[in-house]
């Protein structure tokens, strides 16, 4: 015989009583408006009532007894108020360790366990009571528990019962949309349409779930068409700076063909010119020598030899040539403009591609329990920097010991995220994401296979991603804000200049099965040359817009 506990609630005779001595043998329930017929067995006045409706005599369910005529059923109000301590005990007492034990914990603990509390294992509708496993037992063991209804722990169990009849709520009434115990059902729902809550839970479940699913396609939809006309935009401000920087270039090319076909049409007047003043001197010099030779005087002929002109001086006109000098300017235009779209197809296409990564930001803060003895944060949770004096802190099993690193209190375990980083001022510094399982004791070597994506800088000019060997970079400027995007199912970890809009570097083919978090590492002070704190900058309006949209989606 299972008694429960006493309580302040119940008088001491009901206290001294088992719970089996407050159940209906027709329903084995606790009495709900409990009668007492002429054999002195006692029921709840539905049950019994509805025993005679349903038989052709009316005779005792216990004992078998008929009688000729239905007896007048009146309440036991003892019992009555018996049984009705008994309920409103175990509600307020279940009510009470709920809101006691419960509340902090997350766990259902069990109800009758009186020093230290044990997790639930299952919750019993009829008793209105959470149960332990060794509690439990009676329930497998005694008739009239065995009918309980048990399920998964939780808490409220009284808002499970019906208000009316004490019994559980198990059915659901399609013509009031509400749910209802099985008296309910034969009172005043009678007329009405119901069916099992569970089966009513499924078709709604799955209806919930179709239309979130629609929901999320359409938000989905709406998500890409906006990458979509992002994407569209960005690529005719490409496209349309391509088009301007090729008309450009062919302007110019024009204007040197152009210039180059006028300077050889003047050198050509300028030959043309200079080859008929030769012809006509050359003909007034055979106008006279024709002259002089045909005079026959010879005196005459003697006196004007000497004053006919000297022959002129004349240019070698066949190794003269006037031709184009093309030759190789529109290739060598054409290659000179295509050194600029390259560069400039580059920088554009990095904006684009930074601007498309950007999307995914979110808000980052340094989790202080991860943080090693070495590094004091601010009360924004938003800058870490390095001291040489160890600080007295709790020894977490999540806290970096000789490492000088911190980890950021937000994870990554699926989509897309991107955060930044202020790394000026810095003569050394680790950035990257590393995995919750990580090693944080002790001296720690930063490399993928050790569950590290990280790049650093030492020396102030040394960059390094630590791909395991270590990849030197070769970057055209010094990063004053550093960003990381993470694509989690992509298997990808890219590093970004921030204010240059380049690719830093990237792993790629990344196989990630764990919660990923920021990473971060001032190194040590160095003398105080490396003093400055890493800083986590505010997002923009623009994307925090993003960033609500995103993970709006992905909820």
């Amino acid at each position: 015989m299972y008694c429960f506990p006493q309580c302040k609630e119940m008088s001491a005779a009901s206290c001294m009583l088992s719970e089996e001595q407050f159940l209906c043998s027709i329903c084995l329930d606790v009495f709900t408006d409990p009668v007492s017929i002429p054999c002195g067995h006692n029921f709840c006045k539905s049950c019994i009532t509805h025993h005679w409706d349903v038989n052709d005599q009316c005779e005792c369910p216990m004992c078998k007894d008929v009688f000729e005529k239905r007896p007048q059923l009146r309440v036991n109000t003892f019992i009555s108020e018996m049984a009705a301590q008994f309920r409103q005990s175990t509600v307020k007492r279940s009510s009470r360790m709920s809101l006691k034990e419960n509340t902090n914990s997350g766990e259902v603990l069990c109800d009758v366990c009186i020093e230290t509390k044990v997790k639930a294992l299952k919750s019993c509708l009829v008793c209105l009571t959470s149960y332990c496993e060794t509690h439990l037992e009676p329930h497998h063991r005694i008739p009239g528990l065995k009918r309980h209804e048990l399920i998964d722990p939780v808490e409220n169990l009284e808002d499970r019962i019906c208000k009316s009849h004490g019994r559980p709520l198990e059915m659901f009434c399609k013509t009031d949309q509400r749910c209802v115990c099985q008296f309910c059902t034969e009172s005043e729902h009678k007329q009405h349409v119901f069916v099992p809550m569970m089966e009513e839970y499924k078709v709604k479940r799955d209806k919930l779930k179709r239309r979130v699913k629609i929901e999320k396609i359409r938000q989905s939809v709406k998500l890409s068409r906006e990458d979509t006309d992002r994407e569209t935009a960005a690529s005719m401000q490409v496209f349309t700076a391509l088009i301007r920087s090729v008309e450009e270039g062919l302007a110019q090319l024009l204007d040197l063909l152009e210039e180059e076909q006028k300077t050889t049409e003047e050198k050509a007047e300028g030959f043309i010119k200079e080859l008929e003043d030769e012809i006509s001197e050359l003909m007034k010099r055979s106008a006279e020598v024709e002259q002089l030779s045909r005079t026959e005087d010879h005196l005459q002929f003697l006196q004007n030899l000497p004053s006919l002109n000297p022959a002129p001086s004349t240019h070698i006109w066949t190794e003269v040539r006037v031709h184009s000098s093309h030759k190789g300017t529109v290739r060598s235009a054409v290659a000179q403009l295509a050194g600029t779209l390259s560069e400039k197809m580059r920088k554009m296409c990095a904006d684009v591609e930074l601007k498309r990564v950007q999307q995914y930001a979110v808000d980052v803060t340094l989790d202080p329990d991860t943080a090693s003895p070495y590094l004091i944060l601010s009360d924004d949770q938003k800058r870490v920097k390095s001291v040489e004096t160890q600080q007295i802190l709790p020894d977490y099993p999540q806290r970096f010991t000789t490492c000088n690193g911190v980890l950021g209190k937000q994870s990554f375990s699926s989509g897309r995220s991107y955060y930044e980083v202020l790394v000026k001022e810095k003569t050394d510094w680790d950035v990257g994401v590393a995995g919750e399982s990580i090693i944080r004791k002790g001296k720690v070597r930063l490399s993928p296979k050790n569950g590290f994506w990280t790049v650093w800088l030492r020396n102030r000019k040394e960059y390094k991603a630590l791909a395991g060997p270590g990849v030197l970079l070769s970057l055209k400027s010094k990063p004053q804000k550093v960003g990381v995007f993470v694509d989690y199912e992509g298997g990808v970890v890219s590093f970004y200049d921030a204010d240059a809009a380049a690719l830093i570097y990237s792993f790629t083919g990344c196989n990630f099965n764990e919660k990923l978090y920021p990473y971060f590492s001032p190194c040590s002070v160095c003398g105080g040359a490396n003093a400055a704190p890493l800083i986590l900058p505010p997002l923009t309006t623009q994307t925090v817009e993003h960033s609500i949209t995103y993970m709006a989606l992905h909820t």
